[in-house]
């Protein structure tokens, strides 16, 4: 049997994954549209820490959903 818990995480981080996945690329085509605009490195700096906190969210959350079902519970 799945631990509920743990699988209740992992579905939330994938819920919290999957807006990051559509966000930052969306602000790293904005922040390439406006190469000349003095806030260019910030805005390129978020979207890409936004990329990557997607990803790092969606491979956690897989992480504990595969764990709560597939480890025995002790």
């Amino acid at each position: 049997m799945a631990d509920k818990n743990m699988l209740f995480k992992g579905v939330k981080n994938m819920i919290w994954a999957l807006p990051l996945f559509f966000i930052g690329p969306s602000i790293v085509y904005n922040s390439f549209s406006n190469q000349d605009h003095p806030w260019y490195y910030v805005v390129l700096t978020v979207a890409i820490l936004l990329c990557l906190l997607g990803i790092g969210l969606a491979f956690r959350g897989l992480r504990l959903i595969t764990n709560s079902l597939f480890e025995s519970n002790k």
